[in-house]
């Protein structure tokens, strides 16, 4: 008798960190995917999740574009012949149409660049970046009050079950 076929539900979540406060905080418009030039031991480290993004940012700098303020937790075992910085800038590697795309964006109509999820893809981390607008204090209790609709709404199904 054959193994019945894995469920989609079996395969391990390829993300690496969440940024669950950026849809809180910020309309997201658009988002794009971006890959990341890292050194060794920050592979290693984001292997073993020890990568969070929930305080970073991405800037647009000449032409290129820039994560700032991520902190990559080293190792103890790694890097020992390596001085390791957890919260260096890393360099987001996207293509050209893109980045002029998004220095538009960011420029002209004053909207942020938001790191949403950092996760694998073939081997290789990925950052999925958002085009973001802020939201203001009365959109922060409009979607506070929209999740607690949907959590009362499923306790309340789940009880007439």
């Amino acid at each position: 008798m054959r193994d019945p076929m894995p469920s989609p539900k079996d395969k391990p979540d390829p993300a690496i960190a969440l940024n669950k406060r950026a849809r809180y905080d910020y309309f997201i418009e658009e988002s794009m995917e971006a890959g990341l030039a890292l050194q060794g031991w920050e592979v290693k480290s984001l292997r073993s999740g020890r990568g969070r993004i929930t305080e970073a940012y991405v800037i647009v700098k000449d032409g290129e574009a820039w994560l700032l303020g991520s902190h990559f937790a080293p190792l103890s075992t790694t890097s020992t012949h390596v001085i390791a910085d957890p919260t260096r800038t890393r360099k987001l590697l996207m293509h050209r149409t893109e980045l002029d795309r998004l220095v538009g964006a960011v420029e002209r109509k004053g909207q942020a660049l938001i790191p949403l999820r950092l996760y694998w893809k073939n081997g290789r981390a990925k950052l999925e970046v958002g085009l973001a607008k802020g939201k203001k204090a009365h959109d922060k209790r409009a979607t506070e009050k929209d999740r607690d609709w949907q959590r009362e709404k499923s306790r309340l199904l789940k009880q007439r079950r």
